[in-house]
């Protein structure tokens, strides 16, 4: 098959879905492999790479026009209205094309029902089930690793103190200390990373099976008063609870947070905005100098005063809050990103071409819209579409299915 891959046109998006090395793999597999030009330059993958790991570099519209088109970010895929209908690559792709990529469509639902317009095949790799035949495609956890790293670095740069115990002749020097709100992926290496830097690290989550994780890296779990019985859903990911147990948990939180010098927060809810979690009282409680980065600010924030992509100050303490922390480490994300979207491609495509009707979980749960329709039951729910089976056929039925 035809495989193309485009330069990522998101606003501060560094990696490429497919770097030289997935290129090579692709290819002995017998596919043909269409890079448009400059795409993996910011992670530093010349075109000239490409070439020598068997693709063609070629113009936009030729990436386009493959078969399947792999991205980070689904083409019509942003959170804001004009995004989507600035996504020309969407007009220029064949219906039937299959993309794959990110798409976060439990929380931005309606780019999907664009997507399904233009007669698209589309699959959100962040909706892959967690079962152990999936973990070499696991995105979302490959990418979550590289963000809690950089979270603590970030946290360490602009804290007023250094990370380790130091002693001089001057003294000794304490170590900082640090507390991280929620212990997924990017908690944990956010533990593990402050931990190696020195600092003396502290940890919640409102799922009871973290505390053996977090000591697994070296942390200190906090435990607090509360009842957690129904904080673990599906799949191990954290379950959204009612706004008294949120105004409790700040409650008995505000103590760790006015003791940290640097706050981590990586608490996210598959499909919900973050939870709240720190106060703007509890940001002034903070002694001046402290830090705050607020790694979950793409889903709406852990911190009340945090303001997506800026870092700000309020009360002496510094509080920063990236969105795509991840594409700071643009080589090393892609790296894991192309070998987890070039597994998938493998898995997807079968002897006859991609295996659109297969029951396999893997593809079931990611596939999103299929020849003009939105597929996806919990989609359909939340765009207000009848929750009956779609019968495929139609090129572009999904505006006469507006709820």
């Amino acid at each position: 098959m035809q495989i193309g891959v485009i330069h990522e046109d998101t606003p501060g998006e560094m990696r490429v879905a497919l770097t030289p090395n997935e290129v090579h793999s692709l290819t002995d597999d017998g596919h043909e492999v269409i890079v448009e030009h400059g795409a993996g330059r910011r992670a530093g993958h010349p075109d000239s790479e490409y070439r020598d790991a068997g693709a063609r570099t070629a113009p936009r519209a030729d990436a386009l026009a493959a078969d399947l088109v792999l991205q980070v970010h689904l083409s019509g895929s942003g959170h804001r209205v004009e995004d989507w209908q600035e996504a020309q690559e969407l007009k220029l792709l064949r219906p039937g094309t299959v993309l794959i990529g990110l798409a976060n469509p439990l929380s931005h639902p309606e780019p999907v029902r664009r997507i399904a317009e233009q007669g698209v095949t589309a699959f959100s790799l962040d909706l892959l089930p967690r079962i152990t035949r999936a973990q070499s495609m696991d995105v979302l956890s490959s990418q979550s690793s590289i963000a809690g790293y950089r979270a603590a670095l970030i946290a360490a740069g602009q804290v007023n103190k250094m990370l380790p115990m130091m002693t001089t002749a001057a003294g000794s020097l304490p170590p900082a200390r640090v507390l991280v709100l929620g212990a997924g992926v990017a908690g944990l290496q956010a533990i593990a990373t402050a931990r190696r830097l020195g600092a003396v690290v502290h940890a919640y989550d409102i799922r009871a099976a973290a505390r053996e994780q977090v000591e697994s890296v070296g942390g200190i779990f906090v435990d607090l008063p509360l009842d957690t019985s129904t904080a673990e859903g599906a799949g191990g990911y954290a379950q959204a609870q009612g706004e008294d147990f949120y105004a409790r948990q700040r409650e008995v939180l505000g103590n760790e947070v006015a003791a940290a010098d640097i706050v981590i927060a990586t608490a996210q809810v598959p499909g919900k905005p973050a939870p709240l979690l720190v106060t703007e009282d509890m940001v002034r409680a903070m002694r001046p100098g402290s830090v705050i980065v607020d790694a979950a600010a793409a889903q709406g924030g852990n911190c009340a005063v945090s303001v997506p992509d800026q870092t700000i100050e309020h009360s002496g303490v510094t509080i920063t809050a990236p969105t795509n922390l991840p594409a700071g480490a643009a080589a090393h994300a892609s790296r894991l990103y192309a070998r987890n979207i070039a597994n998938f491609t493998r898995h997807l495509i079968g002897s006859d071409g991609p295996q659109l009707t297969s029951d396999d979980p893997i593809i079931q749960d990611t596939l999103l819209t299929r020849e003009g329709h939105v597929v996806h039951p919990q989609l359909r729910a939340l765009l207000d579409l009848d929750p009956a089976g779609v019968s495929v056929g139609a090129p572009h039925p999904v505006a006469s299915e507006r709820g």
